[in-house]
């Protein structure tokens, strides 16, 4: 299963095609997956369903973000660790991010389900909305922690040297959610139950793919015994929180989503009801599916940063850098364009013409779009500082653009642009970020 590569002296294009190709292809699997989901409970189920799957979307993005923070967190350490000739204590780091972050994730799902109607309405669901929500999170929640384990263990299969089996991680959990979608929903017309059903067992077939390569003994890494003596859990407790610590920027990501998801179904219901909602949830979809292609770039580009930071390969993390770089901007500048031209289809893929939430998406979603290349060099740029352990500018850019601007941009430009700056919201916390970005890049060459 593991691929011919070599961190440490491979040419860096052919070395970040060998990681981008196949991490790639497998987000765009994922996106099918996510897409899929949307199309089916949009056409089959109807609008009030698709602004139930929007408003219970925070709880999945926050499970996430919990998987992504211990995935990059223990990548880039055992990374360092590797290149340093440490494999067993590389091994160690992953079995513990592994056991850790489903324990809190398990804790996670039972606070959730316990109080289902609750968080539902906490999230800003209406009494229309309510019993969709209800029944979509009692079969979706209890299976997250199966999420994230596909999500973190793809960082550990392709640090191990085998990129193109974590994209079959991917693509089979996506064919699967895509069959079952359609049998569940307008076959056997499950409903709610149906969809959340296609995409917990989707998931619950990647989780035990990734467990299946880390458990076994020949890998580099693989799951280890984690002794249980005083000592090896202190041990434990220091090197989780260094890992979260490194991966915690990837954490607020996902949460900034949420965020972005949570403050706007508030906005638009305010200013445009249960049908700007449902328009809203489009673009919802097509947030974080643009947010796979760069997590993608930036997690193609992690283990060689890592790798090569910690042999002190300063002109290797350079190279590597600026082609992640420029990688995101066209990847950016390809996805707006598409969305410009498109954007009537790509609506017409969720809902009907006959709904009044497609109008309103129509005109939206382009506005919507016009951030994305600043995102994508957002996105990058926290990948890169990550890679190299400094987690402070990262988590200083993660909370600009995830939480302090979006939420301004939420509350004054609405009163300044009425609907069309609910939609300018986003990508103006977008640019704001990136001249952010700008003068910390300013400030590190003037340093240097």
């Amino acid at each position: 299963m593991r691929d011919s590569i070599d961190f440490k002296t491979m040419n860096i294009p052919k070395l970040f095609r060998k990681l981008l190709i196949p991490t790639v292809l497998g987000m765009i699997f994922n996106a099918i997956f996510i897409i899929t989901d949307g199309i089916f409970v949009g056409k089959g189920i109807g609008s009030d369903a698709l602004a139930a799957v929007n408003i219970t979307a925070p709880l999945f993005l926050i499970n996430t973000g919990v998987a992504l923070m211990f995935g990059i967190g223990a990548s880039v350490v055992a990374s360092v660790h590797l290149s340093q000739g440490k494999a067993k204590v590389a091994r160690i780091n992953v079995t513990q991010a592994i056991i850790v972050s489903s324990v809190l994730l398990l804790i996670y799902a039972i606070g959730i389900v316990s109080n289902v109607e609750r968080v539902a309405v906490w999230l800003g669901s209406s009494e229309r909305l309510l019993p969709l929500a209800v029944e979509y999170m009692y079969w979706f929640v209890p299976f997250l922690v199966f999420s994230a384990l596909l999500c973190s263990g793809m960082f550990f299969v392709r640090l191990d040297g085998a990129p193109n089996y974590a994209m079959v991680c991917n693509i089979i959990p996506a064919i699967i959610n895509i069959v079952l979608d359609y049998v569940f929903i307008f076959i056997l017309k499950w409903g709610m139950f149906g969809a959340a059903l296609a995409t917990s067992l989707g998931y619950i077939v990647g989780a035990v793919m990734i467990l299946a390569y880390l458990f076994h003994p020949e890998r580099i890494l693989h799951v280890c015994r984690v002794k249980l003596s005083k000592k090896s859990l202190y041990l434990t407790i220091r090197n989780v929180g260094y890992m979260c610590r490194l991966g915690f920027s990837s954490f607020l990501c996902e949460t900034a989503i949420a965020t972005m998801m949570f403050v706007g179904n508030y906005v638009f219901i305010r200013y445009l009801g249960e049908d700007g909602v449902a328009a809203y949830s489009i673009a919802c979809y097509f947030f974080p599916i643009v947010f796979m292609v760069y997590n993608a770039i930036a997690q193609s580009a992690q283990p060689i940063l890592s790798y090569n930071y910690g042999a002190k390969c300063t002109a290797r993390v350079r190279e590597t850098f600026r082609l992640a770089l420029t990688t995101a901007i066209l990847c950016g500048a390809g996805v707006f364009l598409l969305t410009w031209i498109f954007s009537h289809q790509i609506v017409g893929m969720f809902l009907d013409s006959s709904y009044p939430a497609y109008n309103i998406a129509v005109k939206g979603l382009p506005l919507f779009a016009s951030g994305f290349v600043f995102f994508g060099i957002n996105i990058v740029s926290i990948g890169y500082f990550q890679s190299l352990e400094r987690d402070c500018p990262a988590m200083i850019i993660t909370l600009l653009r995830g939480f302090a601007l979006i939420l301004l941009c939420f509350w004054i430009l609405p009163i300044i642009w009425g609907s069309w700056g609910i939609w300018l919201a986003v990508p103006m916390s977008e640019l704001l970020t990136f001249l952010f970005v700008l003068v910390i890049y300013w400030l590190e060459n003037r340093r240097n």
